[in-house]
């Protein structure tokens, strides 16, 4: 179901979108003159066109909204300006079989995120061809109850420094904070002391010391302009809650009723995409998981989620930094007609942008 956007909000949808398509990433990190581009190429809109044009790669991103000038990108073979990575969010077009050859050539993935920020397609990259050694390995591991704990408790020990990097260096400070801190301490400390004796354990801990995490963020300020032209509910004037980032839950976070929640999910997504890359270029089968569990639905690439753990902090902590310094308006989201909050396309391209700056 498509977002709600009333007809005398056109213009104030345009023009916000507008504004982040001109948007400029601060800090941004510039690339050496001889050096190949680490940023993806993102893409949104209705109308994106990917196309074979003489041998290059030409790409015009869509439309959110009008008046817009359509960006154009044309792309050489083995150019050091090749995007490492294209990610569609949410938009619609149209690509040829000659595109998907000609990102095959030059090892480009394109990854499709629909407007939950889930992976919904990857396709192009240099393709799969699996490690028979890691993937024995992948089966061993999970097989060997103990070796599969040991796994699983490193795992989940970087998470949990990883949240206390981002606990310290963004959440300012006040009491929930020192609680997460105190907690995630005493976590890591239990794991390395062997005071965990199975799985079950050891998720029940890291979903206690992530409920304090999540806790620690739970009512800091945004901030909003023109409210009085773009009402928002009162909910969105500070983060809510949110619940812990293990598979099951994630579930529950899919329908983010919360901008900040929208953006995590889109945070995610580029995550769980560039993991599950990450993994296929390496040798390693993404369904065979250790510490999460082998699934048959096509939703269920468990090495990716036990891959991404340790990584999530540092995506939450980019999304903390965007919204924590950047004033919003309401006409940046749009709401379903099921209450589900929607970031306005350019929105979202600007937030996976400063992710990866």
């Amino acid at each position: 179901m498509g977002p709600i956007v009333e007809e005398d909000d056109d213009t104030d949808w345009a023009a916000r979108n507008e504004h982040w398509r001109t948007h400029k990433v601060r800090g941004g990190r510039r690339s050496a003159k001889r050096e190949r581009r680490r940023e993806p190429l993102i893409l949104c809109g209705r109308g994106v066109s990917l196309q074979v044009d003489k041998g290059t790669l030409l790409i015009r991103d869509g439309f959110t909204h009008w008046p817009q000038e359509r960006t154009e990108h044309r792309f050489f073979k083995g150019s050091l300006e090749l995007p490492p990575r294209i990610v569609m969010l949410d938009g619609s077009g149209s690509l040829s079989f000659d595109v998907i050859t000609w990102l095959s050539e030059q090892g480009i993935p394109l990854v499709c995120l629909n407007y939950r920020g889930e992976a919904v397609s990857v396709i192009g990259g240099s393709g799969y061809a699996g490690d028979p050694e890691k993937i024995q390995w992948q089966i061993d591991t999970r097989n060997d109850p103990e070796r599969r704990m040991n796994f699983s408790c490193d795992l989940i020990v970087r998470k949990l420094e990883s949240c206390l990097v981002t606990l310290r260096d963004v959440i300012p400070n006040r009491p929930s904070r020192e609680v997460a801190i105190t907690r995630t301490e005493s976590a890591i400390g239990q794991i390395e002391a062997g005071a965990v004796r199975s799985i079950e354990d050891l998720r029940m801990l890291e979903a206690g010391a992530a409920a304090s995490y999540f806790n620690a963020w739970n009512g800091l300020p945004l901030v909003w302009r023109s409210r009085w032209k773009h009402p928002v509910p009162d909910t969105w004037l500070t983060i809510g809650a949110r619940g812990s980032s293990g598979r099951a839950r994630h579930i529950s976070n899919r329908h983010a009723r919360h901008p900040v929640n929208a953006m995590l999910n889109y945070a995610y997504g580029m995550l769980n995409s560039q993991t599950h890359i990450e993994a296929v270029a390496e040798g390693y089968d993404p369904r065979r998981g250790v510490m999460h569990h082998d699934r048959d639905d096509g939703d269920a690439y468990a090495w990716v989620f036990d891959t991404m753990e340790p990584c999530r902090a540092s995506f939450d902590a980019g999304v903390l930094n965007f919204v924590l310094t950047t004033s919003l308006v309401g006409a940046d989201f749009v709401l379903s007609q099921d209450g589900v909050c929607r970031l306005a396309p350019h929105l979202a391209a600007r937030l996976l942008s400063s992710l990866r700056s």
